[in-house]
């Protein structure tokens, strides 16, 4: 068996965010879930696709609906590794300064709640950004590609990111909006 992977993450985040729109009446079906579109969605690759499902079904961060056949997310216990773990198995540190989208406490979802002492922010590299701040190396090569087509997925994404390189204060308002946002029950 192998190990989760930063990219698993990203694509439950995405499954996530699928899940929310198809709840919301958002036009979501069964074809948002095939490993074609989950390929489109993000630019992660359809054999990485499929990799990254069978190992998120293995440890049981996922399983199949079992009416519908698409995959799920188990949301509290993808909350809790988050929360837990990310920090620690995909850690992040803010490097060299960079054009691209704001991540973690400087992206729209916690916009103006946090307030840095600092006056570069973090972000994403990215050719097609429009901010210039310090690199954070995102969780899946093609975060850029996945969050201009997603919003909700950029939010879920910058709050993770904003628990991997934030302190305590930040950490802790990030994981109370991404409990909000993964619609976790206790």
């Amino acid at each position: 068996m192998d190990g989760i992977k930063s990219q698993d993450l990203g694509l439950l985040l995405k499954l996530v965010s699928l899940r929310q729109q198809e709840a919301t009446g958002g036009g979501v079906d069964r074809s948002a879930y095939t490993v074609r579109n989950l390929e489109l969605e993000t630019g992660i690759g359809k054999s990485q696709v499929s990799n990254s499902l069978r190992r998120c079904f293995e440890v049981g961060l996922a399983k199949k609906d079992r009416n519908s056949g698409v995959p799920r997310v188990n949301t509290k216990s993808l909350f809790e590794f988050i929360v837990y773990g990310a920090k620690y198995v995909f850690p992040a540190k803010p490097g060299q300064l960079a054009r691209g989208i704001s991540t973690a406490f400087a992206a729209p979802v916690l916009e103006n709640r946090v307030f840095s002492a600092g006056e570069l922010f973090p972000v994403w590299p990215d050719a097609r950004g429009k901010n210039k701040g310090l690199e954070v190396v995102p969780l899946f090569k093609t975060v850029g590609h996945a969050v201009h087509r997603d919003p909700e997925l950029y939010a879920l994404l910058a709050l993770v990111d904003a628990i991997r390189i934030g302190g305590p204060r930040e950490a802790n308002l990030a994981k109370d909006l991404l409990k909000k946002h993964m619609e976790v029950s206790e």
